[in-house]
């Protein structure tokens, strides 16, 4: 398997909760409206799957060992759009987060910003995921020896093993900091 495989895998269940996140728009216009706990599902989705877990293998091993390389200009400059949209979609969802609490206490207002994040992550996304699996994956795949792909996959397992027990360790840690 080429390295690009699991993640582009992962690319698709993030299109499926793009869809939710779509429908759920439509909701919200209908019913003026939301679901808090759906918004929080939204979230923990967001940070956990397609940030630490997704966005942690593109920047910590994938990216990373494409720093190592000597890549083509237009190569770089993909890859540097493409953390800076890592850090876009970081901000959105914690301004998402925001906005949902300010909802949760009463302030219906909030429901315009928690519309407005929830569209700018449904247009975001699914652009981001285009760029990734139709231009950049395919030219970066000219850096790596098939040796090369396979260590990846290997430290891509490692990272995923990893990932529930950072999560939890993260919320335990939040539990007792209250």
């Amino acid at each position: 398997m080429q390295v690009r495989g699991p993640l582009m895998i992962e690319h698709r269940l993030i299109e499926r909760l793009v869809d939710r996140i779509n429908r759920e728009l439509k909701q919200i216009e209908t019913r003026n409206r939301t679901d808090p706990v759906l918004i929080d599902m939204f979230v923990d989705f967001i940070k956990t799957y397609a940030d630490w877990t997704h966005h942690g293998k593109e920047e910590n091993i994938y990216f990373k060992k494409l720093f190592e390389k000597s890549m083509g200009n237009e190569d770089n400059r993909v890859m540097n759009e493409l953390i800076e949209e890592h850090k876009f979609g970081r901000k959105i969802t914690n301004e998402l987060v925001d906005a949902n609490i300010r909802y949760l206490n009463g302030d219906l207002s909030a429901l315009i910003e928690i519309s407005a994040k929830l569209h700018t992550l449904a247009e975001f996304y699914p652009r981001h995921i285009e760029k990734e699996d139709k231009i950049f994956f395919p030219a970066a795949q000219k850096y790596f020896s098939e040796a090369e792909e396979l260590a990846m996959l290997d430290s891509f397992w490692d990272f995923d093993q990893k990932m529930i027990h950072e999560k939890y360790e993260s919320i335990a840690r939040d539990i007792e900091n209250r």
